[in-house]
């Protein structure tokens, strides 16, 4: 079996026929993480391999997938900020962390393994999920070093690269594109599964804060934060929702969950008729046109298609921008913070931050590092920072301003300007925004190019699945080579399984995603 382009159903009908076993399987991604991850390219998507892969595989070797395992056998790999209670690190990518692992395993982890998947390793990622510093570049971590972009690797002279993996589950993207995993677990807070899945044409779902469980994620926001699968198809994604998505006593947010039984069952190549889609694009009122007025002319050619598509698929396409207040954010949302980042063309310059990451970050990571974290000295976010000062060359590269910025608050989440930009987002993004843009036409639906409407959509915790649609070429003025770019339909909460029957409809009629050149079989 080829398995480096194989989806999850290919890889579970070769478990069940006896075609390949566990252990095969978890060998040849070994295998190609060594050829293409750290050698050949050195595409460094994976952080750091799991010691006891095989002998797990092994113990799976001859049990046939079930309803009880339906992932029995498939080796997935993990973000690094989510916990695993094995001998493998969890760190986020940071130097200060590299000691530590976890007392237990993350409820996602559990799930996992639960189903029969094997815990093939961690992936590489943005550190901290790119709350560290201001202008990180996406898939850089002190500890992994930087991921690169499969379809344009190439780096700058300073090392950083010119086409970005996205971030910050650049590793999770990167190794389902290369084929370095069956599947793999990626974190978001705002974009950071959208944005690499788009960078790597994969297939990801941002799910509604709650429908999976964040206990022992390394935290951003509580806020916002959610784990997500990251596949080559659409159906893989349903797959693993089914899995993950879990009521969890250790997470408050899953209380209120709703789901579907099975996701699979809302999976239809007709899915996409008589569906109302928003595309917010009125060049008629260019301050508004904020999402599709900034790309390029190819990556519009790109939208343009997928539009096509999906009225030809029979959806009805409503054109109209979301209003102002939707996007534009609301009063008192933003902090300011100085970009000491001198390789970032705003060094030394008043940068804005989210009010809500940086307060709700000391209050969550601190928590983390007292319930979940053994092995490492770091108890907070002072610990993190002091550790950084005395390594300025291996650990501050890009600095840690959001850290700073984060240890100035109370870390009780009592502030009163933390307390109204919460509010505000709610008001602005929810209910002046999305609520008010899909009531005013009727959508079921918004599509959003690549990782654009991230913001908008995460403030709200509401769901995102993303499709690759075509490829595009180009960043900063250089020519590259051509790489992916997705699609993305956003919706409210809990509606997960109807942004998947759309993206399976216009996957299944497209068919767009392709693997990066370089990484042939082996």
């Amino acid at each position: 079996m080829k398995v480096e382009n194989a989806s999850l159903e290919d890889l579970l009908e070769g478990l069940t026929s006896g075609e390949i076993a566990a252990t095969e399987l978890t060998k040849a991604y070994i295998a190609r993480i060594k050829a293409y991850d750290q050698g050949g390219p050195k595409i460094n998507s994976v952080r750091e391999v799991n010691p006891d892969a095989l002998s797990i595989a092994a113990k799976l070797d001859g049990v046939k997938p079930t309803k009880s395992k339906p992932l029995a056998g498939l080796p997935i790999l993990i973000k690094d900020n989510i916990a695993s209670g094995d001998r493998q690190h969890t760190t986020a990518g940071s130097l200060a962390l590299a000691d530590a692992y976890a007392k237990k395993d993350a409820t996602v982890t559990a799930r996992l393994r639960k189903a029969g998947a094997i815990i093939l390793g961690k992936a590489n990622l943005t550190e901290f999920a790119n709350i560290l510093a201001v202008g990180m570049p996406a898939g850089y971590s002190s500890l992994g070093g930087q991921v690169k972009n499969a379809f344009a690797p190439d780096q700058d002279e300073n090392r950083i690269p010119i086409v970005h993996p996205g971030g910050s589950s650049a590793g999770s993207g990167v190794a389902v594109a290369i084929g370095a995993a069956a599947a793999t677990i990626g974190t978001e807070t705002s974009g950071s599964l959208l944005s690499p899945a788009t960078q790597s044409g994969v297939v990801t779902v941002k799910p509604t804060v709650g429908l999976i469980s964040r206990a022992g994620i390394l935290p951003i926001s509580h806020s916002q934060d959610t784990a997500g699968p990251m596949t080559r198809t659409v159906r893989d994604s349903a797959l693993l929702l089914n899995v993950l998505a879990t009521v969890d006593p250790l997470d408050k947010a899953t209380a209120r969950q709703k789901r579907p039984k099975d996701y699979l069952d809302h999976l239809d190549k007709d899915g996409l008729k008589g569906a109302r889609i928003g595309v917010p694009s009125d060049p008629s009122d260019p301050g508004n046109d904020v999402y599709y007025s900034p790309l390029s002319p190819r990556a519009k050619e790109v939208m343009s298609r997928t539009i096509e598509a999906l009225q030809d698929l029979g959806a009805t396409i409503i054109r109209a921008n979301i209003p102002t207040a939707g996007w534009i954010g609301g009063a008192g949302t933003e902090i300011a913070v100085l970009n000491r980042n001198h390789f970032s063309p705003t060094y030394n310059q008043v940068q804005r931050a989210p009010i809500v990451f940086v307060y709700e970050l000391k209050n969550g990571l601190e928590a983390y590092l007292k319930k979940w974290a053994k092995g490492t000295a770091m108890k907070t976010i002072d610990d993190i920072i002091a550790f950084n000062r005395e390594r300025p060359v291996e650990a501050l590269r890009f600095g840690q301003d959001l850290f700073l910025a984060a240890a100035e608050t109370r870390g009780d989440l009592s502030e009163p300007e933390y307390k109204s930009a919460r509010r505000m987002d709610l008001k602005h993004a929810k209910t002046l925004g999305l609520d008010a843009y899909m009531d005013m036409h009727k959508l079921d639906a918004v599509l959003f190019p690549a990782n654009a409407g991230a913001g908008i959509a995460a403030k709200p915790g509401y769901p995102s699945v993303q499709v690759p649609a075509g490829f595009i070429a180009g960043m900063g003025g250089k020519d590259t080579p051509d790489y992916p770019l997705g699609a993305t339909f956003a919706g409210r909460a809990w509606s997960e399984a109807k942004l998947l029957r759309f993206a399976y409809a216009f996957e299944q009629a497209t068919h767009a995603r392709r693997m990066p050149p370089g990484v042939p079989a082996l």
